[in-house]
């Protein structure tokens, strides 16, 4: 069996492992474009309010990145506040006009989630693209 895209089956063993209560996962084989993708989802997270208290909600945990000379590995602490993560095949265009069409079509609220996209800046998510004025190739999401 030939695997045909290494974001993909890593997004769906971390939702798989989500739903199923695990505390940690395996992903292997890994490239650089998942490293990114996971930097960006530790990097994000969610302020909650509650009774006279303000928090952040984060999305994943540490991970520990496995260079075992084949094709890496990396073990991802998840903390169950994941709801759904996936990617977007074919990668489509994405212009600044149609970042909010996109946010529509892919995300529960415009408060809620992430879209990653790759642009001549690097992979960013569609807040950092906006404010740097730049479109892209989407990846995926993540809320």
């Amino acid at each position: 069996m030939v695997l045909m895209n290494v974001l993909s089956n890593c997004l769906k063993a971390i939702v798989n492992a989500e739903r199923a209560g695990k505390r940690q996962v395996l992903l292997r084989p890994v490239n650089k474009i998942v490293i990114k993708f996971l930097r960006i989802m530790q990097k994000k997270s969610i302020l909650k309010y509650t009774y006279k208290q303000f928090y952040f909600i984060e999305y994943v945990g540490e991970f520990e990145i496995v260079d075992d000379r084949r094709g890496k590995k990396i073990v991802l602490e998840l903390l169950g506040r994941l709801n759904k993560c996936g990617v977007y095949s074919p990668r489509f265009d994405i212009s600044i006009k149609g970042m909010d069409r996109m946010m529509d079509y892919v995300l529960p609220s415009r408060q809620i989630g992430y879209i990653v996209l790759t642009t001549t800046y690097g992979i960013l998510d569609h807040e950092e693209a906006v404010r740097k004025k730049t479109g892209g190739k989407i990846l995926g999401f993540f809320y």
